[in-house]
């Protein structure tokens, strides 16, 4: 049977709420719910306004990482997209694109290189429908790592949840439990089951912040009773209401958590590309599916 996914939040071009609540999508990603959001717009306004093609396309894209901050916002990132230059290909040049929704419709982007280079002003982006497009700031655009935050008019946004995930731990960062039992942690693992976590202050202090993300391999130590898993990868932004991108405020990389609180981090400068390491302890939520 197909997932189930269910609208939570509705926005018009203006966005203006016209089904669901804010609440309602707060609520869903506490739960660890994963998060897509759908848009609509015009061929010829947001991917090239110098085309005479005016389909509407319809996108629906998801967000693996997500943020609840100070237990009343939620901002998202998409985490493993290629920027692509519609209707079939690849943008010019390789990098990641991090696209951040806020809540509210508030959007931004990241967009650090891998292919090496320098920055080229010749390589720009097709045009787009410039009264549809506002430019809220910019940073860094002639660095590896150049990154904006904007909204644009999109015909809707629609945020929909998959809410099937369900809690099964909860250890604070010196690895005490504070509901569920790590053993039920281990026991989802061999049924086959996925893992997600929560992840609480991993970007610092400045305001109260979950960071919810799916982990791929995990193992249990069972005569210690330990759970280790490795997360997907996922972008790190300073925590903020709204969320936004600016100059050395974010980068992105993978943790490896235990369930007694400690993580092992590796993120990378989106300016150098070069990889740092670490070792940190946070309170982490484990979930199921």
């Amino acid at each position: 049977m197909p997932t189930k996914w269910n609208s939570v939040l509705e926005y018009d071009s203006q966005r203006n709420i016209t089904a669901g609540s804010a609440e309602a999508l707060r609520d869903a990603i506490r739960r660890g719910a994963d998060l897509r959001i759908y848009t609509g717009f015009q061929h010829n306004e947001h991917i090239d306004a110098s085309s005479d093609n005016d389909d509407l396309i319809q996108e629906v894209s998801d967000f693996p990482c997500t943020y609840l901050l100070d237990d009343r916002w939620v901002a998202a990132m998409m985490t493993f997209r290629q920027p692509v230059q519609l209707p079939d290909r690849f943008g010019p040049r390789a990098s990641m694109s991090f696209f951040m929704y806020n809540e509210n419709g508030f959007q931004s982007i990241a967009r650090p290189f891998l292919d090496g280079g320098v920055y080229d002003p010749n390589v720009k982006d097709t045009p787009i429908l410039e009264s549809k497009y506002h430019l809220m700031s910019s940073f860094d655009q002639n660095t590896n790592a150049p990154c904006s935050n904007f909204i644009y008019d999109f015909f809707s946004y629609r945020f929909m949840v998959n809410d099937c995930w369900e809690e099964i731990c909860s250890c604070d960062e010196n690895g005490n439990v504070l509901s569920g039992n790590v053993r039920d942690i281990e026991a989802a693992s061999l049924d086959g089951c996925e893992l997600k976590v929560g992840i609480s202050g991993i970007c610092g202090d400045a305001l109260d912040h979950t960071v919810f993300v799916q982990t791929g391999p995990h193992y249990f130590y069972h005569r210690e009773g330990c759970m280790v898993a490795e997360t997907r990868p996922f972008v790190r932004v300073a925590p903020a209401i709204p969320m936004q991108y600016s100059s050395g405020n974010w980068d992105f990389g993978w943790n490896v958590v235990r369930s007694d609180g400690r993580i092992a981090t590796l993120y990378y400068d989106p300016y150098t590309l070069k990889p740092s390491r670490g070792f940190e302890r946070h309170p982490i939520r484990w979930f199921a599916r």
